[in-house]
């Protein structure tokens, strides 16, 4: 089953079962994966419907639950951890769409093997050693955890 159907048939059994936070979460990011698939139509100039590839949606995905990630981070700054577990929350139900999730170990190793193909010698090649890098992480891993491996590798 593709990704955009999986994600409708739980959103109908959210709704269903009066799964409030879930079927929020669903309708959100599927009216996220609406907007996306417009903004491709749009770009190409279609006329009939754009159906976005599964690869594409995971993107869509990834970048809700960075919002989330983040806003989560916001709210226990300014104290408020009820917002903040329910963002938690959100991020937790977007994760079940994204594919596995590689570990800090798996992305240092990474790091390193792209450092050494590219040949990268200090902070100055950081771009190059991330344009070779984010094609295999991409919605695999965190960016900014991605960014700081980089980062740490080439300057120890």
């Amino acid at each position: 089953m593709a990704l955009k159907e999986e994600i409708l048939k739980d959103l109908t059994e959210a709704v269903k079962s009066k799964e409030e936070l879930k079927s929020s979460v669903l309708r959100m990011l599927s009216a996220a994966i609406l907007n996306k698939e417009k903004e491709k139509r749009y770009k190409l100039g279609e006329e009939k419907d754009v159906r976005l590839a599964d690869e594409e949606i995971a993107d869509v995905i990834s970048s809700e639950a960075k919002k989330r990630r983040e806003a989560a981070i916001e709210y226990e700054k300014a104290g408020r951890s009820e917002m903040a577990e329910k963002e938690k929350q959100e991020t937790e139900i977007l994760k079940k769409y994204l594919p596995e999730q590689l570990s800090e170990e798996e992305v240092r190793g990474l790091v390193k093997e792209a450092i050494e193909k590219t040949g990268a010698a200090g902070q100055k090649d950081m771009g190059k050693v991330m344009a070779a890098l984010m094609p295999k992480v991409k919605g695999r891993a965190d960016g900014a955890l991605v960014s700081q491996l980089v980062k740490d590798l080439l300057t120890s």
